[in-house]
């Protein structure tokens, strides 16, 4: 087994779409719509589904908003320069929460970036992906 992709519902696909492509630097990989149930769906990612993870952009016609609720945590990515990272974001107009610095109690270099809809994503620098906490 392993995780195939993860699910959000979206208020704007397109504002999504662009956020994930252009902000994020991931790919466009694949789109439907489904007419009779009223909804569209974009899969994007980093690799192709056969080989990775990926996000599943759901946007059901006509809703533009959703409550996030208290369970949803983040999605995290590695990345090789946390700082880099957080400037390359910033500068294409992604909203930065958290800069980027250890992670509080420990060692590990972490930042956060909300999405258009209020997702926190974490970037974690790829020397410390595996150490938690470090």
């Amino acid at each position: 087994m392993r995780i195939l992709h993860t699910m959000l519902r979206v208020g704007n696909l397109e504002r999504s779409i662009k956020f994930y492509t252009e902000v994020l630097g991931m790919r466009l990989l694949r789109t439907s719509e489904n007419e009779q149930y009223k909804y569209s769906l974009a899969f994007v990612g980093y690799a192709d589904e056969s080989e990775s993870a990926v996000i599943e952009l759901t946007y059901n016609w006509g809703v533009d908003s959703y409550d996030l609720g208290t369970a949803y945590g983040h999605i995290a990515l590695g990345v090789d320069d946390i700082y880099a990272t957080v400037e390359a974001v910033r500068k294409a107009g992604g909203n930065i929460t958290r800069e980027a610095g250890p992670v509080k109690g420990g060692t590990t270099l972490i930042a956060f970036v909300e999405d258009p809809d209020g997702y926190k994503i974490e970037f974690i620098e790829n020397k410390d992906a595996q150490k938690a906490l470090g």
